[in-house]
């Protein structure tokens, strides 16, 4: 399924892609410029990231977009013998027609690591990537 959701820089909080065109906008001569959502608040499409939902969930069943920031680990990290194997904690993007983990070629894509689960987003926690590093 094909589903986004967008970021308003200036509000700093999701908004329903659908707001965009609800209020009386008529999606045929929609205002690339501008819109104004059913409470009457103007917007600027350079103010919004829109992001695409990836068509996977992490491991509670969240759903994982672009922008969010992930911890991909390829087994349970509390084994017996302390190993707690390969992990990648990073931002998902779209990039070289597929979602990766990263902001490069080299980094993992989502779909590999066996456990991904979602511990944030670019927008709200990046301190969660400046922890990683």
């Amino acid at each position: 399924m094909i589903k986004f959701r967008a970021w308003d820089k200036k509000t700093k909080e999701y908004f329903h892609i659908s707001e965009l065109w609800n209020s009386g906008t008529n999606p045929e001569c929609f205002n690339f410029d501008g819109w104004t959502d059913n409470f009457g608040n103007k917007g600027r499409l350079k103010d919004i990231v829109i992001e695409q939902f990836t068509g996977l969930t992490d491991v509670y069943g969240e759903e994982i977009y672009e922008g969010d920031i992930v911890h991909g680990y390829d087994q349970k990290p509390d084994r017996d013998d302390g190993y707690i194997g390969s992990s990648v904690t990073d931002v998902v993007n779209f990039k070289h027609g597929a979602f990766w983990i990263g902001d490069s070629w080299y980094k993992v894509m989502v779909m590999t690591p066996p456990i991904v689960e979602v511990i944030g987003n670019i927008h709200e926690n990046p301190e969660l990537l400046e922890a990683d590093k």
